[in-house]
């Protein structure tokens, strides 16, 4: 059993390629279905997709890493070449290595974050509602949110982590004098637009507002922070109210337009604005970072403000990957393992049967009236001829190195003393 996984993250493609490879959690299956059927004998497979990673793991019987890596260009709507100039490619103790790293936040923009830990669990269970787990990626997995578990309970990796939502209420301190006086808007109600909301709410500014598609799960968010809701689509028109905009959602497309932006600091002689585009693709137009007034920041742009503080947690990423080795070592002990269970379900299938049919001898001649001692020895010599029949026919078979080889291995096999 071969495993492989190919990726794109935030140190290996800016965000505008890892938009194109942003899998929405309803298009998951579907798209696990299309990668399957594209590959030769429908190889287990999921998909890790987040605002900072795409990562396809799949394992099979054969590698099969460049098939994979064309059909995710295909899927994204590049070229091989330039998805592979962006990507990496990892096989077997490397895939795991990386999978376990993932899950215990050494590999996130954030050092230590836990918030990857649930995005691959959400990442197994659509692969296994779509069909797509196997026994050994399901082991792989299962084995990451172990080691991710040990590591954060062993270690201080995650000690004093600066999450994105808490960077970009440091940068709007950076341009506001007095958070209390401002006006934020949300754009979106996942869970990264909570985590915002509740750092921007504990600076209590002037007032919040959330802005969602869909109303209800606008209003149960604002509701427990005392904002006011609004529908996504009145946003161009009272965009200019507000001071400070993170926005964060699923849309394909982006729904902060250049237009409206200008509109919005006419409206507001100027004043400036500061926004945060958190989303995987853009939500906010790249364009509308060139204008004068605005103090615009993507994903990417907030890398140097979450290193801050990454010093003090070096000596627990020494210990993390100690941890992963550890860890690496036992799924690649478990995989070499696996790679002799069909030969020993075929040896147990062969003997099954030779002992069924002496059996089946034995039964015969006991019914006929033989002594019952003469048909056990017979019984007893009709198993170890069947046994030792193909040895013995490998030496006497061959040429001279290959009996010897016979030799050894007969001699390993069935001379050995009992310790």
């Amino acid at each position: 059993m071969a495993v492989w996984a190919l990726g794109i993250n935030h140190t290996t493609a800016p965000v505008d390629l890892r938009g194109r490879f942003a899998y929405a959690v309803e298009q998951i299956q579907p798209t696990l279905h299309g990668l399957r059927g594209s590959l030769s004998r429908q190889p287990e497979a999921a998909i890790l997709s987040t605002c900072n990673r795409t990562e396809i793991y799949c394992a099979g019987d054969q590698q099969d890493v460049e098939h994979t890596l064309d059909w995710m260009a295909r899927s994204g709507g590049v070229t091989p070449s330039l998805l592979r100039s962006h990507a990496y490619q990892l096989r077997d103790g490397l895939v795991a290595r990386h999978a376990f790293r993932v899950a215990s936040g050494l590999d996130s923009m954030v050092l230590g974050e836990p918030q990857i830990l649930g995005q691959m669990k959400e990442a197994v269970r659509a692969a296994d509602q779509a069909g797509a787990l196997g026994t050994t990626l399901n082991q792989l997995f299962q084995r990451s949110f172990a080691v991710a578990k040990e590591v954060r309970s062993a270690t201080e990796i995650g000690a004093h982590s600066i999450s994105m939502a808490a960077a970009a209420v440091r940068l709007a301190g950076q341009l506001f004098e007095d958070l209390g006086t401002i006006r934020v808007l949300f754009v979106g109600a996942g869970e990264m637009i909570e985590l915002a909301a509740t750092h921007f709410a504990a600076k209590n500014p002037k007032s919040m507002a959330i802005a969602n598609r869909t109303l209800e799960r606008g209003e149960r968010l604002a509701g427990r922070f005392g904002a006011e809701v609004m529908r996504l689509a009145d946003l161009p028109a009272r965009l200019h109210e507000f001071d400070a905009v993170v926005s964060c959602t699923a849309s394909t497309l982006p729904i902060i337009g250049l237009g409206a932006v200008e509109r919005a600091l006419k409206a507001r002689k100027h004043r400036p604005m500061f926004m945060v585009d958190l989303a995987v693709p853009r939500d906010i137009e790249p364009e509308v970072k060139a204008l004068e007034d605005v103090y615009l920041y993507t994903v990417d742009d907030l890398a140097h403000v979450v290193q801050t503080g990454q010093a003090n947690r070096q000596a627990a990423v020494a210990q993390a990957e100690a941890i992963i080795d550890a860890g690496v070592q036992s799924f690649m002990h478990w995989m070499d393992h696996r790679a002799g269970v069909p030969l020993i379900q075929q040896l147990n299938a062969q003997t099954e049967e030779w002992r069924q049919l002496e059996i089946a001898r034995a039964r015969k001649l006991l019914a006929r009236g033989e002594d019952v001692d003469a048909v056990l020895e017979a019984l007893s010599r009709g198993l170890t001829q069947k046994m030792l029949h193909g040895a013995l026919a490998e030496l006497h078979a061959g040429d001279a190195t290959a009996r010897e080889r016979a030799t050894s291995a007969i001699k390993h096999f069935f001379l050995r003393k009992e310790r």
